[in-house]
């Protein structure tokens, strides 16, 4: 499926989705059964172990490779979601992103590791790797996060090259919403994506990283959870980490990956931590969960991993054990 017809499906009921040999499900057991027992099997607490969000196999292997060629788990998460970030064709992170309602590409991204370590960007244009520039502010200034103009001119100062992020694919894209467009988000219309993922080397040394180009046609300078410590992304080196994706300002409401790994320091495995994430948000009064999707990942020391959204289709992509392949996500609303 491409991922950004993610949200824009979350609602529709009845439709099938073909599987195939590389998709497992978190749980394929009926509604309301524990669902920790299969998630338990497959998580084999082998180290190392990488996971992201969707399928994104290229980048998963990517930043194994760097693990096993001597990197650390930092240099693995950022070289896995440069991949995403180059890939022209992806229109959810990096180059070829789709814009805002004024034609801009805008980038949000950050980066953790694990000494708490982390840095970020948000509102940044023309610069492909965001994620880089993320790892560059918080190794190499005083600062968590710059924006806008300032994280520009600090990544131009740093040795990045400035480049049109809008390729003629978005812009055709972008042309054809303006034509009915209205000047309000639409759940489930206006779709986006995210790159998360999490690193675990042989060492139990764990890293993290979210980067994206935002929801689709979004206002002006809006900007979601991606670059947020603690709502997006959240590394704990003596617990785990976690990451999300979906509707942005809900997770941004909850601090969903912080609570993730709070959870996991309580007791809680990843799947089981991931579940009561999505709880919070399903289970707040008034809260219309049917207009919109958040998926979580989420891995623990041990390389134990659980992944669960609110709606179908959601999945993450897992390399451990020499196997790369794509687990199709458990989810809340069934009905």
């Amino acid at each position: 499926m491409n991922r950004r017809k993610f949200l824009k499906n979350t609602s529709l009921t009845g439709v099938g989705l073909a599987v195939g040999s590389s998709i497992v499900s978190c749980d394929d057991a009926a509604q309301g059964k524990p669902i920790q027992q299969k998630v338990n099997s497959e998580s084999k607490a082998i180290l190392p172990v990488i996971v992201a969000t969707w399928h994104v196999e290229a980048a998963t292997a990517k930043a194994m490779d760097v693990l096993q060629s001597g990197g650390t788990a930092l240099d693995a998460v950022e070289e896995g979601c440069k991949i995403e970030e180059a890939n022209e064709k992806g229109q959810s992170v990096g180059k070829g992103g789709l814009p805002d309602r004024e034609g801009n590409v805008t980038l949000d991204a950050c980066i953790m590791d694990d000494k708490g370590n982390c840095g970020a960007v948000v509102y940044l244009k023309d610069i492909k790797h965001a994620v880089s520039v993320a790892r560059k502010v918080m190794e190499d200034t005083p600062h968590v996060m710059l924006a806008g103009e300032g994280a520009k001119q600090f990544a131009l100062e740093s040795g990045f090259e400035a480049e049109d992020l809008l390729t003629e694919a978005s812009k055709k894209a972008w042309e054809k919403w303006k034509v009915e467009a209205k000047y309000k988000p639409i759940i489930n219309i206006e779709n986006h994506d995210t790159i998360g993922m999490l690193a675990v080397d042989k060492n139990g040394t764990i890293s993290g990283a979210c980067t994206t180009s935002g929801l689709a046609y979004k206002m002006n300078g809006r900007i979601g959870d991606s670059p947020i410590i603690g709502s997006g992304l959240f590394v704990d080196n003596e617990v785990g980490g976690a990451t999300a994706t979906g509707l942005g300002e809900e997770v941004v409401k909850t601090v969903g990956s912080f609570l993730i790994v709070e959870l996991m320091r309580q007791g809680k495995t990843p799947q089981e931590a991931c579940e009561e994430a999505i709880g919070r948000i399903v289970n707040k009064p008034g809260k219309n969960y049917k207009d919109f999707q958040i998926g979580y990942i989420a891995v623990n020391k041990k390389g134990e991993t659980g992944c669960y959204s609110i709606h179908q289709y959601f999945s993450m992509t897992k390399y451990q054990d020499g196997e790369n392949k794509q687990i199709q996500s458990d989810f809340f609303n069934k009905t």
